[in-house]
């Protein structure tokens, strides 16, 4: 099974983003990096994100990581940024009763993304 199905599938995706919003707007290291960013929009393109990185099945079709995250990169998401970011998005995981274990994998997936979140760095073929 996957851990999308694991922790509630698309409802509890939805529940999160509803949930995690709101706080990142409150908060003072977060907000910054939302300035004129349609949330509605994007609660929408990350929900589709997130069911696949998490295994739901199906495509993804929305922009690259490294291409979404070109904006925050140039207001300055470091990783000490994106570290709050994840703890964040743990915390509204727990609060949605999302077992810890389950919440660990899912911050799993978001460390397997940080270097395409952080960087603008794109892989190049080696030559010999």
């Amino acid at each position: 099974m996957a851990l999308y199905d694991e922790i509630g599938g698309r409802a509890t995706i939805r529940a999160a983003l509803r949930a995690f919003y709101p706080r990142v707007l409150a908060d003072p290291v977060l907000s910054p990096f939302f300035l004129g960013v349609d949330i509605e929009r994007l609660k929408q393109v990350q929900e589709d994100y997130f069911a696949i990185a998490l295994g739901a099945p199906g495509p993804y079709v929305g922009r690259s990581l490294r291409d979404a995250h070109a904006r925050a990169r140039r207001r300055g998401a470091d990783a000490a940024v994106f570290d709050h970011f994840v703890t964040v998005f743990k915390g509204v995981l727990l609060d949605l009763g999302v077992p810890d274990a389950k919440v660990g994998e899912v911050t799993t997936v978001f460390e397997n993304a940080r270097d395409q979140v952080l960087t603008d760095k794109r892989s190049r073929p080696c030559r010999s």
